[in-house]
């Protein structure tokens, strides 16, 4: 497996890996992957990613307040957040977003809503791209970033499960696919058959450790290694090799969330 695998979505903070985490990074260092980004999903799990961060070279941070924890944003949230992007090991606002499968009721949606929006200000006021969580609200989401030209922003739709009209959608606002484990499942020919018509050069690859892990690996705690799983799957997919998914997603990477032009340094 060649080097410079960058798992792009990933909660090596989660309690899950307490027992192990020291392992499972070094298992992710075998497997090529030389950075990890650590997504909170809220302000106090954030502050989790973070501390991950600064005992590691090889992981990053990102800090924000998930959908299905929204009922935690306030008028207070957004300062806290800040403070937390101020950190130097923080570089993207995530995991944000909509998601449509777990709580429908109309005072969560109109409340995921605020907390979506208002952390994309935070994100355009910061110069920060954004990992979007879209499950099951793709094209929600995509109405929300087109409405709000966030195009100036970027980011990821991690964990992509749209269809060609909406990977198109998200291409022109100049933000990136997220491809992971599901995109490795017998029943997922559709959405194979949707990134190989995005391309290479939109793709960035992830785990979302501990969730999620790729067919071969199904029914087992994901972990940051097994992204090289789906780097090689992903190849299959695009008739490529496996080092230029690993070198062209690398690079993705740092350009969706723009990191050189921020002047961030990744190993």
């Amino acid at each position: 497996m060649p080097a410079m695998l960058f798992d792009s979505h990933s909660h090596l903070h989660d309690k899950k890996f307490n027992h192990d985490r020291a392992a499972a990074m070094e298992r992710a260092k075998a497997a090529g992957v030389c950075a990890i980004l650590a997504l909170g999903d809220t302000l106090g799990r954030s502050r989790d990613a973070i501390t991950l961060a600064e005992h590691s070279d090889m992981v990053f941070a990102a800090a924000g307040v998930h959908p299905c924890e929204a009922h935690e944003w306030n008028d207070e949230s957004g300062a806290a957040l800040r403070l937390l992007l101020d950190h130097p090991r923080v570089i993207v606002l995530g995991e944000i977003g909509l998601d449509f499968y777990w709580d429908k009721k109309e005072a969560a949606l109109k409340q995921q809503h605020r907390a979506f929006r208002e952390q994309l200000e935070i994100a355009r006021e910061r110069r920060l791209a954004v990992s979007i969580h879209c499950r099951e609200s793709t094209s929600a989401v995509l109405d929300v970033l087109e409405e709000m030209h966030a195009g100036d922003i970027g980011g990821v739709l991690h964990c992509f499960s749209g269809n060609d009209d909406e990977a198109r959608r998200t291409l022109r606002l100049g933000f990136h696919i997220g491809v992971g484990g599901t995109s490795t499942y017998p029943k997922s020919q559709a959405l194979r058959d949707t990134i190989r018509k995005a391309g290479l050069d939109n793709l960035l690859i992830e785990t979302d450790a501990p969730y999620l892990a790729p067919q071969v690996h199904r029914g087992k705690r994901n972990e940051p290694a097994f992204v090289a799983d789906t780097a090689s799957a992903l190849a299959a997919t695009l008739g490529v090799t496996v080092g230029e998914v690993a070198e062209k997603t690398w690079g993705n990477t740092l350009k969706a969330f723009r990191l050189a032009e921020r002047g961030v340094s990744i190993p």
